[in-house]
């Protein structure tokens, strides 16, 4: 059973080899008070991209053991938030309230870059933790606008 204080929240890229597997992580780091996080993509690739381990290694999360996942990975879990890094809008399979982070995406990208979009989807992230942390639930769950931008 999950917590009433805690949202279920789905990061959601393409490979789930890049962007939604740091989102997953920073908010299991940041925000595990206040989420139950979980990552997956469209057309998942075989492996986590050793860019993002390496770079998450640098603000000490591990992602080692992390490998990409589809939506069929996790069940019939339901989600009180999608966060959409795609490019795209998403199947109809994803439900629960969708926002769209526009977010690069890293996997060809040079380290340095790479470390830059890290840093965006950390802030990003920190930004998701604060406004569920002061989000009074009803506001959250109910129809309408918010502090989330919904």
């Amino acid at each position: 059973m999950i917590p009433a204080n805690k949202k279920r929240v789905l990061f959601v890229c393409i490979g789930n080899a890049c962007r939604s597997q740091m989102a997953e992580g920073f908010a299991r780091a940041l925000g595990s008070d206040v989420m139950i996080p979980a990552s997956v993509g469209l057309a998942p690739a075989l492996a986590v991209a050793p860019s993002t381990i390496w770079a998450m290694e640098e603000r000490s999360i591990d992602l080692r053991d992390h490998f990409p996942k589809s939506l069929r990975h996790l069940g019939r879990a339901d989600f009180d938030l999608v966060i959409n890094m795609t490019g795209f809008f998403l199947p109809k399979e994803f439900t629960g309230r969708i926002v769209d982070w526009e977010v690069a995406d890293p996997v060809f990208m040079e380290y340095a870059e790479h470390c830059e979009v890290r840093d965006a989807i950390e802030q990003l992230v920190i930004k998701l933790v604060l406004e569920l942390r002061v989000a009074p639930r009803s506001r959250f769950r109910g129809q309408g606008s918010g502090r989330l931008g919904l």
